[in-house]
């Protein structure tokens, strides 16, 4: 609203609507509000809550151990949706972009670390799961320049593999069932090691064909 006719200026001669880019504002301010991000935003939110369910009564009432499970298990849940949500439904966000994968990393790792403090996993496995977690995540900046490095089938079946394991180390497992959650953790670390070993070698394809096309640019 600058005061100026709108035929003086150029225009149709029809003004323009009063609050117009106010409505404009208020799509973009609700467009943060989707349902994907209030999904990530829920995820955010369980890590406190099931660090203190998971930590309850010293971290080995079954009861406890129970509730915190569940609060995983939604975290998880929440995680496989609002990916699936925001990329079906256009509700891509850059808030959803940065705090997606902080959410992930922050169920997981507090997941992993509460675990190793209480003595149900040794903490050389979630040393090897958070610092591939952590040097993927570095590794993708180091190439960003070139090009990103997609999500591939092995990440997505080690991701599954992890949220099993833990959540089996999070319940009060005994018997065939403390057995069995060796052996998933067992392949969860394996897939955590090879999808890593080949995100470095998609990151230093990528980098080379990058130089490549820089240089020739030249």
């Amino acid at each position: 609203m600058t005061g100026v006719p709108a035929s003086a200026a150029g225009g149709t001669g029809r003004r323009p609507a009063p609050g117009a880019k106010l409505g404009a504002a208020a799509v973009d301010q609700a467009s943060l509000w989707n349902i994907a991000n209030i999904l990530t935003m829920i995820r955010l939110v369980l890590v406190p809550g099931f660090v203190f369910l998971l930590l309850a009564e010293g971290g080995y009432d079954p009861a406890w151990r129970a509730w915190a499970w569940a609060a995983f298990a939604v975290a998880m849940i929440t995680d496989i949706f609002d990916g699936h949500l925001a990329r079906t439904y256009n509700l891509v966000t850059d808030f959803g972009k940065i705090a997606d994968p902080i959410a992930d990393k922050a169920i997981m790792g507090s997941a992993l670390i509460c675990l190793s403090w209480l003595g149900d996993l040794p903490w050389w496995v979630t040393g090897v799961i958070l610092g591939r977690e952590l040097g993927i995540t570095l590794l993708r900046f180091w190439v960003i320049r070139y090009g990103v490095i997609p999500a591939s089938r092995g990440g997505k079946l080690k991701t599954l593999a992890q949220g099993t394991a833990v959540g089996m180390y999070v319940l009060a497992l005994t018997g065939p069932l403390a057995t069995l959650r060796f052996w998933v953790m067992a392949v969860a670390v394996v897939l955590t090691v090879v999808t890593g070993l080949d995100y470095i070698r998609q990151a230093v394809v990528l980098r080379r064909r990058g130089l490549a096309a820089e240089a020739a640019a030249r």
